[in-house]
């Protein structure tokens, strides 16, 4: 059965221009991510992974090609309209976790329904929701130095999730984890993704694409391959 789309990008392009020198990041991306799916962005350095995830993201704007998102295009949206649908859509899960430090875990989970005007009542209820999904409702006072690396990436992922975005990206989200951090957040980013939540993430590591429906291979800014994750395909069939 077909799944509606959810992105779809044709001859994506991104070029950075100076006036001494023009860099191609993409060259002529054709992708579509299905409502639901897990993608992983594979590919070697200066591939234009982060290029492409920061215009998925809606955090910069294509040089040219077409971009669609929830069927509308929004090739040439306005940075007010960019922002108007990051706010009620997006969540993102960072290698550096970017929680800010001045701020408890329970305040930086707080900060998207701050921009949205959500409710105090209905606020306190969602932080604390989130904060109990991803195991760290004893931290809700701490401050994120005094985490450990996984409990700060734990934090971050339920500020990402806290008003339920339909696409969460993730760029590099166990790079500075060890292997027992690393795999439980890409377990907590499976459960995420199982209740519905559709998951792009970008990683250098093998094993962690290997949690993702679908894996694309980037090369020179273009989509090399494509493959299916058939083990996790079949297993979801059963």
């Amino acid at each position: 059965m077909n799944k509606e789309l959810l992105i779809e990008t044709k001859q994506l392009q991104k070029k950075y221009v100076t006036d001494t020198v023009e860099t191609t990041a993409l060259a002529g991306v054709d992708l579509r991510i299905a409502k639901g799916e897990f993608v992983a962005i594979m590919g070697p350095s200066g591939c234009g992974k982060s290029t492409l995830l920061n215009i998925l993201g809606l955090l910069d704007s294509p040089s040219g090609g077409m971009f669609k998102f929830q069927g509308e295009d929004i090739t040439h949206a306005s940075e007010r309209q960019r922002a108007k649908i990051r706010k009620h859509n997006l969540g993102f899960v960072f290698q550096s976790f970017n929680l800010i430090d001045e701020l408890t875990v329970e305040e930086n989970i707080a900060l998207p329904l701050a921009y949205l005007g959500v409710s105090k009542a209905e606020t306190e209820k969602r932080v604390t929701e989130a904060m109990e999904r991803m195991g760290i409702a004893h931290r809700r006072n701490h401050f994120p130095q005094q985490l450990s690396g996984g409990q700060q990436q734990r934090a971050a992922i339920a500020r990402a999730t806290v008003s339920s975005p339909s696409l969460i990206l993730a760029d590099e989200p166990t790079g500075n984890l060890d292997s027992v951090h690393g795999r439980e957040v890409m377990a907590l980013l499976t459960e995420l993704n199982e209740a519905g939540t559709t998951v792009v993430m970008v990683t250098h590591s093998p094993s962690d694409a290997e949690y993702a429906h679908r894996i694309v291979n980037l090369f020179d800014g273009q989509i090399v391959t494509e493959n299916l994750n058939v083990r996790k395909h079949a297993a979801e069939l059963l």
